[in-house]
């Protein structure tokens, strides 16, 4: 059973930053797209970024290009998402998002993935 696991969340200040880690297990990750949703208060789930498990493959939402970047540890089972920068509208809880299948949409859709971790909540304040 591939679980996933989000650390890193917090309190920060408006101009700060935050690294998110999501450690995987359960499974053998190669092949997988790996990604990160967000969802604030009253409003809807977002996509926020994902990225192959070889790193060639980067999907950003158009919003958070050059203040948010995704990497991962392969030796860790680990993907991280780095965000500079931050705004109190990044207030939300950050999911992890995992999938070995195919997306036509550019794994931007919740429908692209089969596992979710529990979320992890970022509280940036202004």
């Amino acid at each position: 059973q591939v679980q996933l696991v989000e650390s890193g969340g917090g309190l920060v200040q408006a101009g700060g930053s935050l690294r998110l880690s999501c450690t995987a297990s359960g499974g053998t990750f190669n092949g997988y797209t790996m990604g990160w949703f967000r969802q604030a208060p009253g409003k809807e789930r977002e996509f926020v970024v994902a990225s192959s498990w070889s790193g060639g493959r980067i999907y950003y939402a158009d919003s958070e290009k050059g203040r948010f970047t995704i990497s991962r540890d392969a030796t860790k089972n680990t993907v991280y998402l780095q965000m500079n920068s931050l705004k109190p509208e990044d207030t939300a809880v950050y999911y992890c998002v995992g999938t070995h299948r195919y997306s036509g949409s550019g794994y931007t859709k919740e429908r692209d993935y089969d596992y979710w971790g529990q979320g992890t909540q970022v509280t940036v304040s202004s």
